[in-house]
């Protein structure tokens, strides 16, 4: 039998998807099912002094209209994230409705039950809620200054938290000493993430059992139901009951809990019928947690060789109108352990602070952390660069990690990769000897080209430890039961290709058990990259698990010495004779069953990395800017499924390209009303803006999981925004413009040439 793993395979759930044959929350209905809608603040910050929702009531088939007061005796919506802060982390009490404020356009104040999507829709229009309106705050510097509106009455100068990691001393110490420093103040834009499918759930109750069932657009089950039974519903788990269809993109914050989950619970237990909820794109602006948005003053030492001596980057980051339940991380634990990339820095220190602003709260988002921290120091490279009057490839080639296991001073080991080799194999694939060439012609059209050349290191991991189940069913199959969760990724074939390999069976032979809080014990869900270094690292083995079991039930039926029972393509041996696995699962009796499962303890991060090519031109009339071409050599270990992992890789790098050019999230700084708060406003990539991306697989296998694999899903969303911005400041610097600002969109492009014009 052919090794499947390291095969492109076309995905298996394609067939369904291209058919029409998905089944997504939207659906999903369920019988006497009952529809609820939002009654969403107009405001950035007020106090709510009255609802009346008589008229709402009034509504043909409106069933009920439900407030604060009607949920009170629910729990807050908990912070999950751990982050060791220099003092305590305040994080101010969150509520699936607001009581007594406001504090962003968008939180919850009320929801309306009806019969029909349009009755909920229509009674909501109808609630009649007095405001009285408060000064508001949306950006980070402002929220801090003397003076500036509290969100919270018990956090002065809305200040959440001080966050610090890596040696101050030392990194103090070796600025002293430096033959050069280079500066930088660099804003990571806020982005809106915006799945093709909204979120949405269906809550159901069940008087008899007391138990929830809840079916919702997510990327973890478990980890969800834990919070809802613990801290809003106060339930044993076991009364929780979490699952998920197929999801149509989640990024990372489908991880979160929002209040929408927590009202169709509630309401089909008082109402005793199941409420469904589904959002639009549109209330997903303002509804959905945001990602990214921070500001960080940044510093690189170096001596007179060029040598990287110290990096100093001090952060403000913004966590919105409250904390989501992973908000924190992103910007301290997550960061942190990516800080300074893939160079060898011998002091690193870094000081971050969250605050409150009346803003969509923040979460992860593809990458979290990572992309803000690669972004930092590619950034540093290539102003470092230019100071020195050294080629920024060259730069990078003389501090890269080059000698593994590499310990950082960040407290992280990186047990191997290609770092160095990366840069000429990329340069290769881009064609780069000929890019003087292509500038050429690009100026005799009046354009100007550039080439950024940029590097990344990525920190995949996710929540430590997972859980796999191998379950011999009935019918002949066996059932793969994950703790991770897929969201678009391709996890029915890149698993199954796993377990065929290992047990030598046809892929036909499996089905994937995900998603289900019933079918499976336990799982971290889909989050930083983690499915096939921890998910993968489970399943195999649970395998192995099932395979030693199996040894034992086939010395009893062969009548042989365990000691000489192997195992080899789906078959048993003992000398002369043997047994399928089949026929061993199915004449175990119930205390020799074959089914296994196994909780993996395994802390240890992998480490993609990789060259990312970006060239790109621009019309110094306009502003205008095109993507000409795109490469990028990546390093993601052991690769399961080739084409799977360069499709990661290509939508990564379609958000990053968003990011650096396009996407900008604007408040108006006196009402806090979001301006981009529709796709008639807010611009996200589209074919045309897109090159063909060339991709490149040169992976190095990692001794931190069995399979050899590093997470390879947000290594594009990571590369590129330095990529891009590199490339725009080598087409413009020879007019005199050394910085901008991501999104390098057209307007400010033209006002930076205007300005260096001066």
């Amino acid at each position: 039998m052919t090794k499947l793993s390291g095969q492109s395979l076309s995905r298996l759930e394609d067939a369904r998807f291209l058919t029409g044959n998905g089944r997504y929350t939207d659906d999903i209905d369920r019988p006497g099912q009952l529809f609820a809608h939002a009654v969403r603040s107009p405001h950035a910050h007020a106090r709510i002094i009255r609802i009346d929702h008589a008229a709402a009531l009034a509504v043909p088939g409106v069933i009920g209209v439900y407030t604060a007061t009607d949920l009170e005796a629910l729990g807050p919506i908990p912070c999950a994230a751990k982050v060791p802060t220099l003092g305590p982390m305040l994080v101010p009490p969150r509520f699936a409705l607001a009581s007594d404020r406001v504090r962003h356009v968008g939180e919850p104040v009320a929801f309306v039950v009806g019969e029909t999507r349009t009755a909920a829709r229509d009674a909501a229009e109808q609630v009649k809620i007095t405001y009285d309106a408060l000064p508001c705050v949306t950006d980070l510097k402002a929220a801090l200054a003397e003076g500036a509106p509290q969100l919270w009455d018990n956090i002065p100068k809305n200040l959440s938290y001080s966050f610090e990691k890596g040696d101050r001393a030392a990194t103090q110490a070796a600025f002293a000493t430096a033959a050069h420093v280079v500066e930088l103040e660099l804003v990571n834009n806020r982005v809106i993430i915006a799945p093709i499918e909204p979120r949405a759930a269906i809550g159901e109750y069940n008087p008899a059992k007391k138990t929830f069932h809840l079916l919702f657009s997510g990327q973890g089950v478990h980890s969800l139901r834990n919070q809802l039974a613990k801290n809003v519903f106060r339930a044993p788990p076991e009364k929780m009951h979490l699952t998920c269809p197929d999801v149509g993109g989640g990024f990372g914050v489908k991880n979160a809990l929002y209040p929408e989950l927590i009202f169709v619970l509630w309401a089909a237990r008082h109402l005793g019928r199941p409420v469904k909820w589904v959002s639009g794109h549109t209330e997903d602006f303002v509804s959905t947690a945001h990602g990214r948005d921070n500001i960080s003053r940044t510093r690189l030492a170096l001596d007179a060789t060029g040598k990287f001596l110290a990096l100093d980057v001090f952060t403000l980051a913004n966590l919105g109108a409250a904390m989501s339940t992973g908000g924190p991380g992103s910007s301290t634990n997550a960061p942190g352990n990516a800080m300074g990339g893939g160079y060898d820095i011998p002091a690193v220190f870094m000081d971050v602070r969250g605050v409150f602003t009346n803003t969509v709260p923040i979460d992860a988002y593809r990458g979290a952390g990572k992309p803000e921290a690669n972004y930092i120091i590619e950034r540093l490279i290539e102003a470092a660069a230019s100071v020195l009057g050294i080629d920024p490839t060259e730069l990078r080639c003389r501090n890269l990690v080059k000698n593994f296991p590499h310990r950082t001073v960040m407290s992280t080991t990186i047990d191997g990769g290609a770092f160095a080799q990366n840069i000429p194999l990329a340069l290769a694939h881009a064609d780069h000897e000929h890019f003087s060439a292509r500038r050429a012609a690009a100026e005799a059209l009046g354009k100007r080209r550039g080439i950024g050349i940029t590097c990344f290191l990525e920190t995949a991991r996710g929540a430590p430890d997972e859980g796999a189940e191998v379950k011999f069913l009935p019918d002949g199959k066996i059932a793969l039961a994950l703790g991770t969760q897929s969201n678009g990724q391709g996890h029915e074939t890149s698993f199954v290709q796993i377990a065929a390999d290992h047990l030598g069976l046809p892929m036909a032979s499996f089905v994937l058990q995900q998603a289900d809080t019933t079918l499976v014990k336990d799982g971290n869900g889909h989050g930083g990259a983690r499915s096939l270094h921890q998910g993968g690292s489970a399943l195999v083995k649970a395998i192995d698990m099932a395979i030693e079991k199996g040894r034992v039930v086939a010395a009893r039926l062969l009548q042989a010495p365990l000691a000489r029972i192997t195992f080899s393509k789906a078959v048993f041996h003992a000398e002369d004779r043997s047994i399928s696995l089949s026929d061993t699962a199915r004449a175990a009796t119930p205390d020799e069953t074959l089914d296994s499962y196994i909780w993996n303890k395994l802390d240890l991060i992998t480490f993609p990395n990789g060259c990312h090519i970006a060239e790109v031109d621009i019309d110094p009339e306009t502003g205008a800017l095109t993507l000409a071409r795109y490469t990028a050599v990546d390093d993601f270990g052991t690769v399961i499924n080739p084409m799977l992992t360069i499709g990661q890789v290509q939508g990564g790098v379609a958000q990053g390209i968003g990011q650096a050019m396009l996407e900008r999230t604007v408040y108006d700084p006196e009402t806090g009303q979001l301006l981009s708060g529709s796709f008639m406003d807010y611009s996200l990539p589209r074919a045309a803006d897109l090159p063909d991306l060339n991709i490149h697989l040169h992976g190095v296998p990692t001794n931190a999981n069995p399979l050899g694999v590093k997470g390879a899903g947000q290594a594009g969303a990571v590369a590129a925004p330095q990529a891009i911005i590199a490339a725009i400041l080598n087409a413009l610097a020879p007019i005199g413009v050394h910085h901008i600002d991501m999104p390098a969109t057209p307007e400010r492009i033209w006002n930076a040439i205007q300005l260096a014009a001066r």
